[in-house]
Order: C-alpha cells, then structure tokens, then sequence
C-alpha cells in the first residue's frame, strides 16, 4: 500500500535559523518557500486563523524532502520532553553520512551540542556481518533530536 516516504515536516520557531542550520551546518538544498493560509491549510491541519510559512530543503541525495514550517497563527507550544530520546512518538529523524567523525567536529565548531561523541553499535545489536555503524545525537535548534548514521 504504502509506496514511500512523501516528505518529513519540522515546525520551527524561527525559519530563518532553521534553513541556516539544515542547509549550512547539514548540508541540505533549499528548493522552494511558500506562504500558508487559508481554508485549504485549515482543513487538512485542523486549526483555525492558519497563516504559515514553509522552507522545503533536500539532502544532498534528494529525498526525502523536508518540509520547514514556521506558524505565524495559531502558534503552538514548545513542549521540551520531545527533545528526550525516550518520550512517545516520532523522536528523531536519523541522517546517513560519510566520515561521522569529522561530521560531528564540524558540528561541534558550530555550536551544536552532541548528547555524545559518534559511538559504534555493539555487535550483539548489528552483527558485523551486516557491517558496522556508528551513530551520534544531537538537536537542531528548536530541540529537534536529530542523528548522524555512518555505515562501514
């Protein structure tokens, strides 16, 4: 039924700073800006007095796309236990790359706090017959918890 994974959506408080982060510390493509508002937009949120802007941005190898969202009405709620690995729902969007380590320095020379250094999966989690991967957590700005994946 399902064929793929459309896009991913991430409301942000602030636009601007969010298409700097993901397109010059991550890496992504912005390929278009749109202003929401509307019945349309109403309808299918479910909220009323929607006036919305969104960034799209694309990684380096085009899909998913990823949709930046910015509520300019109704503005919705920070709410900080997203940020915690463990909390219900949709935690994190993980990102595959080249040479983690250096990946998480540059990271680091940006400001961004890593919730570790890049850590190997342990054999008994990813047999090495499957190869190795080595992962690291961070936040975007808005507390968004995000992952760099490297498979070896």
């Amino acid at each position: 039924m399902i064929k793929a994974i459309d896009h991913l959506n991430i409301v942000v408080t602030d636009l601007e700073r969010s298409v700097k982060f993901y397109t010059e510390v991550l890496g992504f493509r912005e390929t278009n800006r749109v202003h929401l508002e509307g019945e349309w937009i109403e309808s299918i949120v479910g909220l009323n007095g929607v006036v919305a802007d969104v960034a799209f941005i694309v990684p380096p190898a085009g899909e998913p796309l990823v949709e930046l969202l910015c509520f300019k009405s109704p503005i919705g709620e920070s709410m900080p236990s997203n940020s915690l690995a463990n909390t219900i729902g949709l935690r994190h969007i993980a990102f595959r790359v080249d040479g983690i380590y250096e990946k998480a320095e540059r990271l680091k020379e940006v400001g961004v706090k890593l919730l570790s250094e890049p850590v190997p999966v342990p054999t008994t989690v990813r047999p090495p017959e499957a190869g190795r991967k080595i992962l690291c957590y961070f936040h975007d700005p808005d507390g968004v918890l995000l992952e760099i994946a490297e498979y070896q």
